[in-house]
């Protein structure tokens, strides 16, 4: 006797038609209960949309919208208009009069489906239908060309009757091979995705009419064996070939369907984050799972043949949310779950504080979700509010979403690193996506961060105060400071600035980029000790909204494949600096025109006192940099030639609005780098005349040169060692140099063009040594636990290394992902003595459990007792310019706050940038690695003290 309400079809012990019509009744109940609530949503002229679609298939006539001519494909399978659709026909067109076709005329269209949000708890006034039209095989290209142009009628007379509609054609027989020819919904990204999207389809389409899925009635445990499954149905006759259409089965997803999905909405994510975060996650359930994945389809289907049909429980979003909730949770990673929350609350829109009252189901069970999640109105007033964020609240939902987003794309990299089926164009997406996220999240010296990714709509602010005043961190240096409010002198010491910057252009192009100040923004000034002037301030404002017209314009890929360079460059001369002032015991008078800015009156005094330069290169990226002192004027010359590429010149402008001599001041230097370009450009080799040096120590060694060494101490051989090579150079070592060192196992094993990681265990302790790409060397002793704790910064933070280089490096679509490769070996055996071997070992994984913490730091060049380290954890920003000595110990307290664990233990720098020290040249890891260590100190000193 069959089970009411578990229904289970067994193919061996044979299948019951009464089993069969259930199940698909089953099917069809919940399809009805999500049109009911689909309808629900829309207006009367788009219910009318929706009504009669079906209609317009079935028949061709000259009244009605989508008519072609009377050859268009038309007869929707097992389709008889109602009374209620023909009483719409008749609203619409009053002429027409439906008659029944008789015998046993064609029906070409096999069956109409409904995708996208209508009927789900995230339907909104505007969202689109996306409409399949799965259509007979042999159609000839006339009538698919008919048919076509019949969609695209039904397109246009949808949107007049306020509906957005797309319709795809589908070929159910091609579609299950794979082939297609075009996106099949508005949120498709092409045919890498084709199960995924099969998958979607299954658990959300709406069925508008025609034949039914096949897949319906196969259960979930026969999956495998699908095409079995459904041969036996059709024939053996339990069910009529004309009453389903098959498109496919779920049984297995191809690896590189998930990495396709993860790079489409990363590249959205980009933009819109919010939208992208709940498919993001799904796809990185999915490929956690792999190979042995449980699609949400087919937990659909599981619970429909278990006869659970709750809607809301179904909803194509509740189901998604749900699944992933458990893997968040089975992963104890809380920050990211409120993420999701957020994320699906955004997306819903409902608004659920007080005061804001909107009725219906959504709402309904929009705000059981928001009492399990134990939301109060507090929360929910923020969320509502979110047209009207501004800095801070969108400054800290951005360190929240771009590091779901960047680890979104180490998920999808590593994962792509370990399967073998993933084809060079998915690795050259991964680089240019990777370019992309670089472009728009990357953190690094100069490079003005974009705060608002899609978070809200607007963040100009009224009023606001610029202050420039003297640090008590840092006693003699001063800084700019940005408030709220238009602020008296006596005021504003008493607020926390919305942002603090050493100068005054690094600030005001971080207003402009963010849109923190626009056109109807009101500044209050308060200069300090500078001679900045309102005057200036303004034209300051106007330069740069020249130079950095907003919106900007997406990054072609064609730019995102080669290294980035300047495209639009302005020069800002004495931004607030009066120079006769700090020349005035020359006791000079102007007198002509003719007076050289750069040799005053005849007396050899520089009036260019400094030089802000502001630059928009080809990735978007707007980079500030300052020169100041005696020799600002020829480095920052220096500076600019060496970005130039060596074809196209950036656009140049220079302007100077101080006090005295401001426009004769400007055409002298934009003189003087015209000239020096247009030599550069007809001299290449005066380039290298001009080339910066690092300000470290490299051995003068030629690639490729071996270094013979045979030194009596130890130690001074390792710190020979230990010293930057200008390329990979071999080691021979004589037999007594190292004799019963580790070293002298792993030293010959150097390989060029990769990072080699050695590990030696102890009891208590751990010795690492890191070859680098050029056979330097970095060693460190770190307290011992496990080999996951000793290995995984290391590794998290050498991939950081490696994405920095390729992200500013050519790109090579044959090179792998990560062109710099990474190999582990452990020195055996373990505790005191010599090493005897090195095996190989597999790279690290971070425990899929541990939420992983981010460290970064940035490394600036400033003058002269101006501290320059701005360390990042999770996102939130820690400078000398607000602690002073005291940086250490602030984000020490920060890193004992997020702890769960009570046990203290190493917190490891994740991520380093160095380009304010040595600019945009390609440095060795293991330089990276020493001031790793030495931040890593100063860290792990304040902690032991917190």
């Amino acid at each position: 006797m069959t089970r009411i309400h578990e229904i289970r079809p067994d193919l061996d012990e044979g299948i019951d038609r009464k089993v069969l019509a259930q199940l698909r009744a089953r099917f069809l109940a919940l399809n009805e209960g999500r049109i009911a609530r689909a309808i629900e949503g829309l207006t009367p002229r788009q219910q009318s949309v929706l009504s009669l679609l079906p209609l317009f298939f079935h028949v061709n006539h000259p009244l009605l919208p989508g008519y072609v001519s009377g050859s268009t494909p038309a007869g929707l399978s097992n389709f008889e208009p109602d009374a209620h659709v023909l009483a719409e026909a008749q609203r619409l067109t009053r002429s027409f009069s439906y008659k029944a076709r008789h015998g046993n005329p064609p029906h070409p269209i096999h069956g109409l489906f409904l995708m996208g949000s209508l009927g789900t708890l995230a339907q909104a006034d505007h969202s689109d239908m996306d409409v399949w039209v799965c259509h007979a095989a042999d159609l000839s290209e006339n009538e698919l060309a008919e048919l076509r142009k019949k969609c695209q009628l039904l397109e246009a007379w949808a949107l007049s009757m306020g509906a957005e509609a797309h319709f795809f054609l589908i070929e159910p027989t091609r579609f299950v091979q794979g082939e297609r020819d075009a996106q099949l919904s508005s949120d498709d990204c092409g045919t890498t995705q084709h199960y995924l999207l099969l998958d979607e389809f299954y658990r959300t389409a709406l069925w508008l009419g025609g034949r039914t899925p096949i897949w319906w009635l196969v259960p979930v445990y026969e999956e495998t064996r699908y095409v079995e499954f459904t041969h036996a149905l059709i024939s053996k006759r339990f069910i009529r070939a004309d009453e389903t259409l098959d498109l496919g089965h779920l049984a297995h997803i191809p690896p590189g369907e998930f990495i396709g999905a993860g790079l489409w909405q990363l590249f959205k994510g980009i933009e819109s984050p919010y939208k992208s975060v709940l498919k993001l996650l799904l796809t990185e359930v999915y490929a956690s799972e792999h190979p042995n994945v449980q699609c949400l389809s087919l937990r659909f289907k599981h619970a429909v043949f278990a006869n659970q049909l709750d809607l809301d429980e179904l909803d194509p979003y509740i189901v998604v949310y749900r699944r992933i909730e458990e893997y968040l949770k089975a992963r104890n990673e809380p920050e990211r779950l409120e993420l999701v929350r957020r994320s699906l609350y955004l997306k819903v829109n409902r608004k659920l504080s007080a005061g804001q009252r909107t009725l219906g189901w959504q709402r309904l069970l929009l705000e059981r979700l928001a009492n399990e999640w134990g939301w109060d109105q507090r929360q929910l007033a923020l969320l509502d509010s979110r047209s009207q964020w501004k800095v801070r609240q969108v400054a800290s939902e951005r360190r929240a979403l771009v590091n779901e987003l960047n680890y979104s794309y180490r998920f999808l990299t590593q994962f792509a690193r370990t399967e073998q089926t993933v084809s060079l164009i998915n690795k050259r997406d991964l680089n240019v996506l990777g370019r992309r996220l670089y472009a728009a999240f990357e953190r690094k010296a100069d490079k003005i961060e974009f705060i608002n990714p899609g978070i809200a709509p607007d963040l100009a602010e009224d009023t606001l105060t610029l202050v420039h005043s003297p640090n008590r961190k840092e006693p003699g240096q001063h800084y700019w400071g940005l408030y709220n409010g238009s602020l008296t002198a006596l005021e504003w010491e008493h607020f926390a600035p919305i942002k603090r910057s050493r100068d005054l252009l690094e600030m005001l192009a971080w207003c402009h980029r963010n849109g923190v100040i626009d056109s109807s923004t009101r500044l209050a000034l308060h200069p300090g000790t500078s001679d900045m002037t309102e005057f200036e301030l303004f034209n300051l404002l106007g330069s740069l909204q020249q130079t950095i017209a907003l919106p900007l314009a997406s990054v072609e890929e064609k730019y995102l494949l080669r290294t980035a360079v300047p495209n639009e460059v302005l020069l800002l001369v004495n931004v607030g600096v009066d120079p006769l002032k700090h020349h005035r015991d020359l006791n000079i008078v102007m007198t002509t025109e003719r007076t050289d800015s750069l040799s005053y009156a005849g007396v050899r005094e520089n009036l260019v006192l400094t030089l802000d330069q502001v630059t928009l290169n080809s990735w978007n990226e707007v980079i500030v940099s300052r020169y100041d002192g005696p020799h600002a004027l020829l480095d920052c010359l220096r500076g600019y030639l060496n970005q130039l590429p060596p074809t196209q010149l950036p656009r140049l402008r220079v302007r100077c609005f101080c006090h005295n001599r401001a426009q004769f001041i400007a055409q002298r230097v934009e003189d003087i780098f015209d000239t020096a370009q247009n030599l550069l450009l007809g001299q290449l080799n005066h380039r290298y005349l001009l080339q910066v040096q690092q300000h470290y120590h490299v051995m003068e060694l030629a690639p490729g040169q071996t270094t013979h060494v045979s030194l009596a101490s130890q130690q001074a051989l390792i710190d020979y060692l230990s010293e930057d090579l200008a390329g990979y150079s071999p080691l021979h070592l004589d037999a007594m140099a190292l004799e019963d060192h580790d070293l002298a196992l792993l030293l010959p094993m150097g390989l060029p063009d990769c990072v080699q990681v050695f590990y030696r265990t102890h009891e208590t302790f751990a010795e690492l040594y890191v070859l680098d790409e050029f056979n330097a060397l970095w060693q460190q002793r770190l307290p011992f636990h496990d080999e996951q704790s000793l290995l995984v910064p290391l590794q998290r933070f050498l991939q950081s290394i490696i994405y920095h280089r390729d992200a500013r490096s050519p790109l090579d679509p044959q090179q792998p992902l990560g062109t710099l490769q990474t190999l582990y070996y452990q020195l055996l055996p373990s505790g005191s003595g010599g090493a005897r071997r090195a095996e190989p070992r597999p790279a690290p994984q971070a425990p899929a459990n541990k939420p992983l913490y981010d460290v970064q730091a940035i490394i600036s060049k400033n003058a002269p007792g101006q501290g320059g380290i701005t360390l990042y954890c999770n996102q939130r920003e820690f400078s000398e310019l607000e602690f002073g000595d005291q940086l250490f110990a602030a984000v020490a307290q920060e890193i004992i706050g997020q702890r769960r664990e009570t046990e203290h233990y190493r917190c490891y720098i994740t991520d380093l940038d160095l380009s304010g020290l040595l600019g945009d040249v390609q440095s060795p890891s293991s330089l990276y690695l020493r001031y790793k260590a030495e931040l890593e100190q100063s860290l792990n000193e304040a902690l032991s003290q917190v």
